[in-house]
């Protein structure tokens, strides 16, 4: 992404990409892991009371250690491992859905396609815009193959394979998990399904199917974990990539000598997870530190998902003999459209009805946010002032040509 906003606007737009979209992908490990250690904590503590339900945080750095072993022993490990859980998870979930549409029976709708049952605090299409959010926390991560374009096999072609598979079948899952379990649970009273306890998927399994709530339980440790392989794959090969070409310290492109993985990055993004997780975690309560850390997320996230949508226009507008004026004009404006009243949700920016304010502590992220991308742009300042070369090198760190031999040296 930090590449194609420079090819398609201008490098400085790139660097800045690349240090928002860095920020972002680091949230993602700590959001999952938050999510692990409070499910199995809240799961034990439901079947033996006598565990606090406040110990979630060893289950946190046990996950964080599960992980960073993975890392270290290489990309072929660390994405074994993530492939493995995710089939699980995908296969018990298809499973329970089938399974609550069938139970569901006459209760079965297409009403839920609708904005029928949106809450009255949002009805109609406010609800549905209000709502993106969530969405956009969902899907944020799709692109995340391409991150492993240089340790992949014909990538071209497994990159692209993998992110579009990725999205529209996640979005797949998503849509038919979503209606069977709102059918089941019953549309009507859906806002208030939650993530633990009897109105959630693990509690409406164990009230229709007995003992197969393990099975759910079992699925959703594995995704935390998988999710946070995933993001630290992400955070660590994007730290890799900066680190080569000199806008990251150099140090984080050292290879390990036996694996070939990038373990200094490695190491430093899973002492920012355990250091994110506990230090919010323990502070705010793990739901106010879940709900902070997605709301960095989606604030970044939607911002890239913008200047990617600008980028793809100015990418093609400059390559005209490659120009479709639908798919590289119409759609993207479509995508900005979509996307700004999104990031305005997600930053709490009351410019619509729809829009929430929000509350603190969730709110201290739109200024640490802001924080972070202003320390990027006096980096890229000092960048351009230093070493400008560095700061056209993003255009070019994941392509195909060779950067310059002063960025080589990183690796």
């Amino acid at each position: 992404m930090a590449t194609f906003a420079a090819e398609g606007l201008h490098p400085s737009i790139g660097f800045l990409v690349a240090w928002g979209y860095t920020f972002a992908a680091a949230l993602l490990p700590p959001l999952v892991l938050i999510q692990l250690g409070f499910t199995i904590a809240t799961t034990i503590h439901s079947e033996w009371s006598a565990y606090p339900i406040g110990l979630w945080w060893p289950w946190v750095i046990l996950g964080a250690a599960v992980i960073f072993y993975v890392g270290v022993m290489g990309i072929q490990t660390s994405t074994y491992l993530g492939s493995v859980l995710g089939a699980f998870e995908i296969v018990v979930f298809l499973v329970v859905g089938v399974l609550l549409v069938i139970h569901a029976g006459s209760h079965n709708t297409l009403q839920v396609f609708t904005t029928r049952y949106t809450p009255s605090a949002h009805r109609g299409m406010s609800g549905i815009i209000a709502g993106s959010i969530f969405t956009v926390l969902a899907f944020a991560g799709f692109e995340a193959a391409t991150s492993l374009s240089e340790e992949a096999r014909k990538p071209r072609q497994t990159v692209r394979r993998a992110v579009l598979l990725a999205t529209a079948g996640v979005g797949a899952l998503y849509v038919f998990t979503t209606y069977a379990v709102s059918v089941a649970y019953g549309p009507g009273s859906f806002a208030g399904f939650t993530g633990s306890g009897t109105a959630s998927w693990e509690g409406l399994t164990r009230s229709f199917f007995g003992v197969a709530w393990i099975f759910v339980f079992f699925a959703i440790v594995n995704s935390t974990v998988a999710n946070a392989n995933a993001g630290l794959n992400v955070v660590s090969r994007m730290a890799f990539a900066m680190g080569r070409i000199r806008v990251f310290p150099a140090r984080l492109a050292t290879l390990g000598r036996r694996h070939r993985s990038p373990y200094q990055a490695i190491t430093l993004s899973t002492a920012a997870t355990v250091g994110l997780a506990l230090g919010l975690g323990l502070t705010y309560g793990t739901t106010n530190a879940f709900d902070m850390l997605g709301t960095g997320i989606v604030i970044v996230v939607a911002a890239v998902y913008i200047v990617i949508d600008a980028a793809c226009i100015g990418y093609f507008l400059r390559h005209r003999e490659q120009l479709n004026p639908l798919l590289h004009i119409f759609v993207p404006i479509l995508g900005i459209l979509t996307f700004v009243p999104v990031w305005l949700n997600a930053a709490g920016i009351k410019v619509f009805s729809f829009i929430s304010a929000l509350t603190a502590p969730v709110s201290y992220m739109g200024p640490v946010t802001a924080l972070w991308m202003l320390a990027g742009l006096i980096y890229l300042v000092l960048q351009y002032r230093i070493a400008p070369d560095r700061v056209a090198a993003v255009g070019r760190v994941y392509l195909d040509s060779e950067i310059s031999s002063d960025s080589e040296q990183g690796v």
